[in-house]
């Protein structure tokens, strides 16, 4: 036998197993354990997170798109395919309109670089709808998918103003509606004279105090830009005070002087009541014939002055004096 000796390692029994690692558990996330706190479901929690995320993604890169100036065109491109998808003005609605012409609203709604909705300039339809007399307020909306609403509220007539030879609406205020034929003219007070419009309120705030001459009244002329004539459908004028209290008291003395004295429809050309301690009246020195007054006892209507007149003094003797009273 030789020295040397081969040494054999034997495989290892069976039955003994080399025992394997544990994993260390992981601890959850800051953000696991706040979701765990809040009593929602974790899938809830899950997609709100993703929508922070991409409208905090979308909203840089609409920082950027506008530092860049590409935004117009982009946006601009999604609205065409907006409309071209449906949602685009095929109908125009209307509402509170009574006097002015629809078709100018349609017109105006419809005037629009594009008919896509999300390009549709609300706030320019609703500007040029506020430049037309008859509109006092108007709002412009959409409605999905294809409608534009336009509620309006309008003005009302209050008298026709004269001015210049020109004839027009107004509402209380004084604001011009529309000009008006002769032909054409309405049931409504005439105001003549330079401002007139604008004292359409002290005028019916006259009338409302004495109720009794609204009937028999043919038009007012404001004089100066401080006081009232007024015109009656039998022709004669009424020159009335300066101021709301006297103009007020000074007709309801003529409407209580008209009553016992009927001072209306016989011929008397002019009554001034400018002075509170009498009335003084103007005569006609050409008086009319039986025949030219009317069956109710009036005379037959003049036509309108064209122009207002110009203010005159007081007649010292250029009038008959018919009363004398003193003011109470």
């Amino acid at each position: 036998m030789s020295g040397s000796a081969t040494i054999r390692r034997g495989k290892r029994p069976r039955g003994s197993v080399q025992p394997k690692r544990r994993r260390q558990a992981r601890k959850p996330s800051l953000l696991s354990r706040t979701a765990a706190l809040v009593p929602v479901a974790p899938e809830t929690v899950q997609r709100a997170t993703t929508w922070v995320v991409v409208t905090a993604v979308t909203g840089v890169g609409i920082a950027i798109a506008f530092a860049l100036g590409l935004p117009g065109m982009a946006g601009t491109a999604l609205a065409e395919v907006t409309g071209k998808a449906g949602f685009e003005v095929d109908r125009v609605e209307v509402t509170g309109i009574n006097r002015m012409d629809r078709l100018t609203v349609y017109a105006i709604a419809l005037d629009q670089k594009s008919r896509a909705m999300p390009l549709v300039d609300l706030q320019r339809v609703r500007g040029e709808l506020m430049q037309y007399g008859w509109i006092a307020d108007a709002r412009v909306s959409r409605r999905l998918p294809d409608t534009l609403v336009v509620d309006v509220v309008e003005r009302s007539p209050a008298a026709v103003w004269q001015n210049q030879g020109r004839l027009a609406l107004v509402d209380r205020g004084g604001v011009v509606l529309e000009d008006v034929s002769l032909s054409a003219l309405p049931d409504l007070p005439l105001v003549i004279g330079p401002g007139a419009n604008g004292q359409i309120a002290s005028l019916e705030s006259l009338l409302e105090a004495v109720p009794r001459i609204r009937p028999v009244l043919a038009g007012a002329t404001w004089i100066g830009g401080r006081r009232w004539d007024l015109r009656f459908q039998s022709g004669e004028t009424l020159a009335l005070p300066e101021g709301d209290l006297a103009a007020k008291k000074a007709l309801d003395r003529f409407a209580t002087l008209d009553g016992s004295d009927r001072l209306l429809g016989r011929g008397f050309l002019r009554f001034d009541m400018r002075d509170p301690t009498r009335l003084v009246v103007r005569v006609d020195r050409n008086p009319k014939p039986i025949d030219a007054v009317q069956s109710d006892g009036a005379a037959a209507p003049v036509p309108a002055p064209t122009q207002a007149p110009r203010e005159a003094p007081a007649p010292p003797d250029g009038g008959q004096l018919l009363r004398t009273s003193q003011t109470t």
